[in-house]
């Protein structure tokens, strides 16, 4: 007898700590689940930040040049790396270019400073040793042609950048000289002279200049277009990568749900009893979501038909306990609904003569039936005690 109790307990205790056991399994699973869950928010919400950004990046971009605009269609989508890769031999072409640039900057710049009048700006001012104690005050940026010398020669990227930038300093050699002396000092008559000359030859590498300009505002803008579409292909990729996990996380909850309710008891008779009396007090909205569930595990039930027989008998454990929480929860609504609606029964009135609300009456009157018939027919199939 005692060892008959031992056993018992100790199938009882087995069984119990088998149900621990799947207890945890069950929350390793959905913990998993929701980590994944949360990763795939982050994902989401980069994918929607882009595409808000995205239509004011285009407008901007399509402000480049019609020539990316007529390309926008026809150009084909590269990968980040292509783009790097064709970002980088622009900007070697685009250097290339404008060191040639440069190259005739220097010759006209060499031509200057060459001329009989030209050795007062050759080197800083010598503040201090004429006694020019004003200086500094007058000018806010000194500058001389062994500075703009020393600065083409740069190799640190300290440099200029474009020629238009050596342009802007030669000239403002030469205002600094007019600005600081009076019009009938020789410095300032020189530096006049000099800028004449200087702007003779500047206009004649101008359209050079312009024209490298436009080129690489083209070429940016077309840069900036690749990148985003690269861009863009690479979030529709998310986008599309996120759908599939998504849709495998959904498979995992689904399967997650049928182990437990495998694992949960049998839906007695007195409880589908009472699941089909509560359907019928469902709002007609409510119901219609409850069939819907219905539909879910059985493909050939329509939810939405004219006429609807549903027999809750035939309904899987798995609906029936789907059915019976998403009623508890309607129910649990409704009646806190019914009861904030209560302390005045003058101030809300259901118009029971409108159409919307007299078809959801008609169709839920009509579902009600067919529960309560197909019930019928159960009990009188029941063999009587």
């Amino acid at each position: 007898m005692d060892a008959s109790i031992s056993e018992t307990r100790n199938m009882e205790t087995g069984k119990n700590q088998g149900n621990t056991v799947q207890v945890e399994s069950f929350k390793s699973r959905v913990d998993d689940i929701f980590t994944k869950v949360d990763k795939l928010e982050q994902r989401v919400n980069e994918v929607e930040q882009f595409y808000l950004t995205a239509s004011k990046k285009q407008s901007n971009v399509s402000k480049g040049s019609s020539i990316v605009k007529d390309k926008d269609k026809e150009r084909h989508v590269a990968s980040v790396k292509k783009q790097q890769q064709d970002a980088s031999r622009r900007e070697a072409a685009a250097a290339k270019r404008m060191q040639e640039l440069m190259r005739q900057f220097g010759t006209i710049l060499r031509q200057i400073t060459q001329h009989k009048w030209a050795w007062p700006f050759m080197q800083p001012v010598d503040v201090e040793g004429l006694g020019l104690h004003d200086y500094y005050e007058v000018i806010e940026k000194p500058m001389d042609f062994s500075t703009i010398k020393n600065k083409m020669e740069a190799k640190d990227g300290a440099g200029y950048k474009n020629v238009r930038e050596i342009c802007a300093d030669v000239r403002l050699v030469f205002k600094n000289a007019m600005k600081y002396n009076d019009e009938r000092r020789d410095v300032h008559v020189m530096a006049k002279t000099l800028l004449g000359k200087f702007e003779e030859k500047w206009l004649q590498l101008l359209p050079k200049v312009a024209e490298e300009d436009k080129r690489r505002e083209e070429e940016e803008a077309e840069a900036q277009l690749d990148m985003h579409l690269a861009q863009e292909a690479a979030h529709a990729k998310m986008a599309s990568d996120i759908s599939n996990e998504l849709y495998e996380i959904d498979m995992h909850l689904d399967e997650v749900r049928e182990m437990i309710v495998q694992k949960c008891r049998k839906t007695s008779t007195e409880e589908k009893r009472k699941l089909g009396a509560a359907l019928s007090r469902l709002s007609a909205e409510d119901l219609s979501k409850a069939l819907e569930i219905v539909a879910q595990n059985n493909p050939s039930f329509q939810a939405t038909a004219e006429e609807v027989h549903l027999d809750i008998d035939a309904q899987s454990e798995s609906t029936l306990w789907r059915l019976k929480f998403f009623v508890k929860d309607a129910l649990e609504i409704q009646g806190k609904s019914s009861a904030s609606m209560g302390g005045n029964n003058t101030a809300t009135t259901t118009n029971n003569n409108h159409p919307t609300n007299n078809n959801n009456n008609k169709r839920k009157k009509e579902i009600c039936d067919a529960i309560a018939k197909t019930a019928k027919k159960k009990n009188k199939k029941l063999p009587l005690d």
